[in-house]
């Protein structure tokens, strides 16, 4: 099924058995969202528990919360991460911090959902990735769903926890194809071993790891080696045991990541890499991530200003040659 598809399924099937379940957001209801998600829902369920919303972020996060601690389990989505911004008081100054600060005595079971990262000449303002500022925030557990079948299960198990989940999206996934496994159990804070390989841990997360896959042939035709790729699946908590077992393996750890290299999540990774791993390494870790721009318009610039398949192919071998591999 398409990656909407099985986010759309995800939330049927809990809405189903749990009448506490609303989703509110931006034309969520009669329209089926922005991005399809939630089609043909309010027609199973009613505009009672699908609820069209105003254009006001801050309004539809912080009626969530207040749903949450009176005993439902609220969705919100959110257009896009930079409209997200709108929200982030919401987001991050309440959303995590109320069970802590209420000893426990207040649960907020909810989750917000949005896309994020570079589609195809949205420009500046639609195109950011905030996952390195969410991450940031103890108490906030934060997915990226970059597969179909994690897309499902993931979105199912936020649904259901009574911890504040924020479960991140990329806009250009939600008509990638991919088989569902239904009966699986699948842990939404474990990474996924996309690829097996001996020489080459190579680490990334939503939509870059498909361009990393599409770069693996060339990685591997040109340096006689074979690489391990990782989708990290849960951004915040980290599954460092996968990571710590692949290091151990290949001797080695490269990041790719979409949002700007600048105090970008990647440096969290690499970080934990050099502190905690520098005996496993047999080289300087290597980050591959957009650049320091404002997303481009131009398709050409857009595309020079995040990691593709051919550059990223690039600066492996460059990096891989470099330190004697």
């Amino acid at each position: 099924m398409l990656y909407r598809e099985a986010l759309n399924r995800a939330i049927d099937e809990v809405m189903a058995i749990d009448e506490t379940v609303v989703v509110l957001g931006e034309d969520v209801g009669r329209y089926g969202g922005s991005y399809r998600v939630t089609e043909g829902l309010v027609a199973k369920y009613g505009e009672a528990r699908l609820i069209d919303t105003p254009i006001a972020e801050l309004s539809i996060v912080g009626n969530a919360i207040g749903m949450a601690m009176a005993g439902l389990r609220p969705v919100a989505e959110i257009m896009t991460a930079n409209f997200a911004l709108l929200a982030f008081d919401q987001i991050i100054n309440h959303m995590p911090k109320y069970r802590y600060m209420s000893a426990g005595k207040i649960t907020l079971p909810m989750v917000v959902r949005f896309p994020q990262g570079v589609s195809r000449q949205l420009a500046a303002q639609h195109s950011e990735s905030y996952e390195q500022m969410l991450c940031a925030v103890p108490g906030l557990r934060v997915l990226a769903a970059g597969d179909v079948n994690y897309a499902y299960h993931a979105l199912k198990a936020a649904m259901l926890s009574d911890d504040p989940v924020v479960f991140i999206e990329h806009e250009l996934l939600y008509t990638k194809k991919g088989e569902v496994d239904f009966d699986a159990e699948v842990d939404p804070f474990k990474a996924r071993v996309v690829k097996a390989g001996d020489d080459i841990t190579i680490v990334s997360y939503l939509k870059m790891v498909d361009d990393v896959m599409a770069a693996v042939p060339e990685i591997e035709k040109k340096l006689g080696k074979q690489c391990e790729v990782i989708d990290l699946c849960s951004l915040n908590p980290v599954d460092y045991d996968t990571l710590e077992a692949s290091v151990k393996k290949t001797g080695s750890i490269v990041v790719v990541e979409e949002d700007h290299k600048t105090g970008g999540y990647g440096a969290q990774i690499v970080s934990w890499a050099a502190e905690k791993m520098f005996y496993s390494l047999d080289e300087p870790p290597l980050r591959i991530a957009g650049e320091d721009v404002p997303i481009p318009y131009n398709r050409t610039l857009e595309l020079a200003a995040i990691p593709t398949p051919e550059s990223i192919a690039a600066r492996i071998v460059a990096w891989a040659e470099g330190n004697g591999a």
